[in-house]
């Protein structure tokens, strides 16, 4: 599981944000979510993680075209957002996302053409996390929101 540390202005302003009504906090952390969401679907576009890094491209998609980690869209469509009075998660629940997320050294896997067995290498792809443009963004909407207030 994944955590971010929030640090001065932002910091600050989710403490105010912590002495809201559980409606509002609730309505916040809705649309810091659904930003997040935004930002997380975006990746399987540029093809780039939080940190900036390009993704290493796929065989798949080196052999077919296309994009890395979007041959049926199925991660990428399965990231969702969740928010109460208390915080919001942006993420997927599907299986093998965290083998993307993190990679995979020396995994076995069974080829189901051949039926062998083989060990493969999966490089990290991280999709999930906050870039420095996604913090900033989080930050001005909870500016604007205190600013009316």
């Amino acid at each position: 599981m994944y955590s971010i540390k929030l640090e001065g202005d932002t910091k600050a302003l989710l403490r105010r944000v912590n002495k809201l009504g559980s409606m509002d906090k609730k309505r916040i952390n809705l649309a810091l979510g659904e930003a997040v969401r935004e930002s997380t679907v975006d990746r399987f576009k540029t093809q780039r993680g939080p940190d900036g890094k390009k993704w290493e491209q796929s065989k798949r998609a080196a052999a077919k075209g296309g994009l890395t980690l979007v041959n049926k869209a199925r991660l990428r469509n399965s990231i969702k957002t969740t928010a109460t009075a208390d915080g919001f998660a942006a993420g997927t629940n599907l299986i093998y996302a965290s083998t993307h997320q993190l990679g995979a050294k020396n995994r076995k896997i069974k080829k189901t053409k051949s039926g062998k067995t083989v060990r493969i290498t999966i490089p990290a792809r991280p999709f999930l996390g906050l870039s420095e443009d996604d913090q900033g963004e989080l930050k001005g909407m909870l500016e604007d929101y205190f600013a009316e207030d």
